[in-house]
């Protein structure tokens, strides 16, 4: 085949060294992950959670009904089977009767183990997490305005706080959810000087 004198100019300038560079980049195997230490095992997490789940689905019973004989919330309820709160010891004793099936040392280990309280970013891809999240930045500046004005300068706690999912029906008949928030109001303080009990040095 033969090339014009414009192609073998081309062929041979830096523009094409480029480009061979950046194609062969394109297709190159990518590198594997590095891998990151943890304190904690997520493939032994999610497999009690399984086994939590599955429990919860054998005994028959709802979010609800299990929230009712645990004394706690049914948010708190599925956070504990997954992993998100820990159990004590006088609630597990409860678990265990609800929930037959579960093994003991599952029940165990949800008592001496301290949670990882986070999420995995892929969670937002749910469409029904990223609407509850939605939600929560869409108001978000009008909450902080209402919070300020009843109670003033501070915020409500997600510590001293209890999550609690219901439904009701609106005028049409329709099923509507309702989630309720209930935290303690933490007010910002004003950093006193006498009040510092633990000042930096100064040299």
């Amino acid at each position: 085949m033969l090339l014009s004198s414009a192609c073998r100019r081309f062929i041979s300038s830096p523009s094409a060294a480029a480009v061979i560079r950046s194609s062969r980049a394109a297709y190159a195997p990518a590198s594997p992950p590095r891998a990151a230490y943890s304190s904690i095992s997520a493939t032994e997490i999610a497999e009690r959670t399984k086994r939590m789940l599955d429990a919860k689905e054998q005994s028959g019973l709802s979010y609800d009904e299990l929230a009712s004989k645990l004394g706690v919330t049914n948010t708190y309820t599925a956070q504990l089977l997954m992993g998100q709160a820990k159990l004590t010891s006088e609630t597990a004793i409860k678990l265990q009767e609800a929930l037959p099936d579960a093994s003991k040392q599952d029940i165990e280990d949800m008592t001496t183990a301290f949670p990882m309280r986070a999420f995995d970013e892929e969670i937002l891809k749910e469409p029904n997490v990223y609407r509850t999240y939605e939600a929560i930045t869409h108001y978000g500046e009008a909450i902080k305005s209402i919070i300020n004005e009843q109670c003033g300068d501070g915020i409500m706690s997600a510590i001293d706080f209890y999550c609690d999912v219901g439904t009701t029906s609106g005028k049409h008949g329709e099923k509507r959810v309702v989630i309720t928030f209930n935290g303690k109001f933490l007010p910002h303080i004003e950093q006193k000087m006498d009040d510092n009990s633990a000042k930096s040095p100064r040299d």
